[in-house]
């Protein structure tokens, strides 16, 4: 088995600085083939903003698993507007939806987690697998306070199923810090937000929050146990 690259940067050194300041220092070692993943929720297009206005060049892809809200179809459409980007649009394959369709039904996620995973692999893992060939540094909008499963989130680290680079440049930031900016520097803002919503997937898997909740409980609510995660981060 191969040796893991090393991480060309230190986290310890990166622990205090800005998200913009950590982004300077990973151009500095990634000048090109950089990916910020976009699922339309203010952690992302925050972090679009900042990559912007530092003038670097970057690929922006959103996965459109076929269930997406309406709302997030219009925030596509928003950022490709405001920031003047080619938003590239990753779709599952046809014969695959098709198949798991066909097989089990157009709601077999609701039946087990195991059938809840086989969908997300199949309408966003292999996607975003697609979308991040031949990247040497994917950057995503993780923050640490987001759940228990992404409190230990390092800014930098190797991602080895990809054979890339994985930056979450907010990870020490909070929600809060994350929508102030937003607000402040008129970010296009989700509008399922102002419904409650903290956490923002696909219309039949994502609800609004219930205050006292964990921002991510709003994702398969109907699962009592195990991590609330599609496969995408999750190690």
């Amino acid at each position: 088995m191969l040796a893991k690259p090393e991480i060309p940067l230190q986290n310890q050194d990166l622990e205090n600085l800005s998200p913009q300041e950590i982004l300077k220092k990973l151009y500095d070692v990634f000048p090109d083939k950089v990916a910020l993943s976009m699922s339309l929720q203010a952690e992302d297009v925050v972090l679009l903003d900042m990559i912007v206005k530092l003038g670097k060049p970057v690929k922006v892809y959103a996965l459109d698993t076929g269930r997406l809200h309406e709302a997030t179809y219009r925030m596509m459409d928003s950022i490709r507007y405001k920031y003047h980007i080619d938003l590239e649009v990753y779709f599952p394959k046809a014969e695959d939806v098709e198949k798991l369709v066909r097989e089990k039904g157009l709601y077999s996620f609701k039946e087990s987690v195991e059938n809840r995973k086989e969908c997300c692999y199949i309408r966003k893992v292999l996607p975003n697998n697609r979308a991040l060939k031949g990247m040497k540094l994917w950057i995503t909008g993780i923050r640490r306070d987001m759940s228990e499963d992404r409190k230990n989130t390092p800014i930098l680290e190797w991602d080895d199923s990809h054979h890339l680079y994985k930056a979450a440049p907010l990870a020490n930031w909070t929600r809060k810090q994350v929508h102030e900016y937003a607000k402040e520097n008129h970010v296009p803002y989700h509008p399922l937000y102002n419904e409650g919503y903290l956490s923002i997937g696909c219309e039949p898997c994502t609800r609004a929050v219930q205050e006292g909740e964990d921002e991510r409980a709003g994702r398969w609510w109907w699962e009592q146990e195990g991590h609330k995660e599609c496969g995408l981060h999750f190690h």
